[in-house]
């Protein structure tokens, strides 16, 4: 194997490993608070231990790892406060998103925003009848408000966009419980504002649905 072959074998590993790691931040498997040990997590993923401490700087500088110098690294822990600011932060760019995105909207666009929300509306009957998986739910629910603002034109406003709801996002897995049938009615509420390119109340119904998540995570979650 050439040095360039070695090389791109290390930035694979490594950029899977930094894939593998945030995933489970953000779906709690890593919880808020707990120590991130290299000879532990290097058994886990696979990784060097050179790597790890690439891949959690990373992560640092992304805001789901805190660096503790000497004393390491463990995952950023929650609060009220964060979680307020990130759900006023997502409002902010995906309500801006939406109206662009509705404005540039194409039959591809329709076609994506559909097929996301017949995924979602399938599982959410799937957890209103208690046999589908948080996970999963929570997973196709992402690729629904993604697919809703993927018209935007802005690849720095999606990548923005993106980061601020995988932090939201952990409040989700962490935090957050099954609602019942009100998000599932907020999302149909969502696609028929989309169809119609009713931005003014897309921007309304999203601002609820989220307001109302914030709502349900502080009066069922000991969040400090």
């Amino acid at each position: 194997m050439t040095l360039v072959e070695r090389i791109e074998e290390q930035e694979a590993v490594g950029d899977d490993g930094y894939r593998r790691i945030r995933t489970d931040i953000v779906f709690g498997r890593l919880r808020p608070g707990q120590k991130l040990r290299l000879e532990g997590l290097k058994e886990e993923y696979g990784v060097s231990v050179s790597t790890l401490r690439e891949i959690l700087n990373r992560l640092a500088a992304e805001g789901f790892v805190l660096a503790e110098g000497r004393r390491g690294f463990e995952v950023a822990s929650v609060s009220v406060e964060n979680l307020k600011e990130l759900a006023e932060l997502r409002l902010v760019l995906e309500t801006h998103a939406l109206g662009v995105s509705f404005a540039n909207a194409d039959v591809e666009w329709e076609g994506r925003v559909v097929s996301a929300h017949h995924k979602l509306a399938s599982t959410d009957r799937l957890m209103e009848n208690g046999l589908g998986e948080l996970e999963q739910w929570k997973r196709y629910d992402g690729e629904f408000h993604q697919a809703l603002i993927s018209n935007c034109g802005s690849r720095t406003l999606l990548e923005m966009h993106a980061l601020v709801f995988d932090k939201y996002f952990r409040y989700q897995m962490v935090a957050f419980s099954y609602r019942g049938s009100e998000p599932a009615e907020q999302h149909k509420a969502l696609l028929e504002a989309a169809l119609k390119r009713d931005a003014s109340t897309a921007t309304a119904t999203l601002r609820t649905h989220v307001n109302n998540c914030v709502e349900h995570a502080l009066a069922t979650a000991s969040l400090k």
